[in-house]
């Protein structure tokens, strides 16, 4: 081997070398890299796993919410039906009463609000016809009875003692100028009940309008009732 060939040789044995160093750098470096690439890539899929898993659990908890409140919403509802339900039936207790219950009812009523003894008594179309004069009748005794002075027990038992009885409750409420009420020629449209009129000034009886000032200050102890 000449000269020549000697260095050829020996240049391409370093370049060999050389080269497999430089190949040996690289894929160390590719390891690296790779390495690296993997640690960023795992570290970015943990971090957009825990970010979607702390979005589902938000979601998780915004629906539960909506949920409860959706929940509670309905049980409202459906208790405001039950109160809703126990006063209407109420209502419908009051309209469907004996007529001799009714009666007494109304004139009682009329009692309660009486201020003077002197009102009118405005009833529904209805009850006028039927038992308007009814009404008036026991409304003016209920009165005369109030005022009435009061009679031995012993006078009061015998018959004469109960004729005497109705002619000073009688006489007694004339001139005290109360048991003087009066039908109304006027009707009103409400459905049970009665209006109390002394010229501009009415007082509600409506069995629609006590009922709802009722429920106003009973719902809470009906809601307590129905739902403990």
């Amino acid at each position: 081997m000449n000269g020549i060939e000697k260095i050829t040789a020996r240049i391409q044995q370093d370049a060999g070398a050389e080269l497999k160093a430089i190949r040996a750098q690289a894929e160390e470096q590719a390891a690296q890299i790779r390495s690296q690439y993997e640690a960023q890539a795992k570290a970015e899929a943990e971090k957009a796993a825990e970010s979607c898993r702390q979005a589902a659990q938000q979601q998780l908890e915004r629906l539960e919410g909506a949920a409860e409140m959706e929940a509670k919403t309905r049980l409202l509802t459906a208790k405001q039906a039950c109160i809703d339900r126990a006063f209407e039936r109420a209502r419908e207790h009051l309209l469907s009463m004996p007529e001799t219950e009714y009666v007494e009812l109304l004139a009682k009523l009329a009692v309660r609000s009486s201020t003077t003894g002197r009102e009118e008594i405005v009833l529904n179309e209805r009850d006028r016809s039927a038992i308007g004069q009814k009404v008036v009748s026991r409304a003016n005794q209920l009165l005369a009875q109030a005022v009435a002075p009061d009679l031995p027990a012993e006078l009061k038992e015998s018959r004469a003692g109960t004729i005497l009885t109705k002619v000073v409750t009688g006489a007694n409420a004339l001139l005290q100028g109360t048991a003087m009420l009066t039908l109304s020629a006027d009707t009103a449209e409400i459905q049970g009940g009665l209006i109390l009129r002394d010229g501009q000034v009415e007082v509600n009886c409506a069995f629609e309008t006590q009922l709802r000032l009722l429920r106003e200050s009973l719902a809470g102890q009906v809601a307590k009732i129905l739902f403990g």
